[in-house]
């Protein structure tokens, strides 16, 4: 039986939650969490898209990450194919081909036109896969992220205060550091 690459990403998975799953326990024999690995969650993301995100329970974000893949995906093949067809248009005016053929492009464009037509979907594609690139890379760096913050907490206490002040010193910005005229404006406090 040959192991495909599916069946190898399923036994490493199956492999590192082996070691996940014990419970760590204190001197105390009081259970502790496990500490939220951001490593794990970037290298789950990496292995499989959308794996990292399901890792930090922000299961939200996994069809958001797939329907990127697939839309990249779609213009990327879309371009590819019209790519093809302008090259073969061009190929078949520039060879002077009289043969029947059921290009778009051919009667329709000269050489000239077909050349940047052909370039314009090569270079598309090569965006696309470029932006494929980017878009792997983002998943990655998500899921390293929500990682780093899934611990973090945000407590009742944080608060904002604006309240009205007067500023009656000195300012550090004058060269002979006189005396200021009196100033209002805005105090912020942050408590946390």
């Amino acid at each position: 039986m040959r192991l495909n690459w599916l069946h190898l990403v399923m036994i490493l998975l199956l492999l590192s939650q082996i070691g996940f799953a014990q419970k760590v326990a204190s001197p105390d024999n009081i259970p502790v969490k496990p500490k939220h690995s951001p490593h794990k969650a970037s290298v789950y993301s990496a292995v499989l898209p959308g794996l990292g995100q399901a890792y930090n329970k922000k299961y939200w974000k996994i069809p958001i990450v797939y329907a990127g893949f697939g839309t990249i995906s779609y213009f990327a093949i879309t371009n590819r194919k019209e790519y093809l067809v302008a090259k073969e248009a061009f190929i078949y005016v520039s060879n002077g081909e009289e043969y029947p053929t059921d290009n778009k492009y051919v009667g329709v464009y000269g050489t000239s036109d077909l050349i940047q037509i052909r370039d314009f979907y090569r270079r598309n594609t090569e965006l696309s896969w470029i932006v494929m690139g980017l878009w792997y890379a983002l998943n990655i760096i998500d899921a390293t992220v929500d990682a780093h913050f899934f611990t973090y907490d945000i407590s009742d206490n944080l608060s904002l205060q604006v309240q009205p002040g007067l500023n009656t010193g000195q300012l550090p910005w004058h060269n002979d550091f006189r005396q200021a005229p009196v100033a209002a404006g805005l105090t912020f406090s942050l408590k946390f």
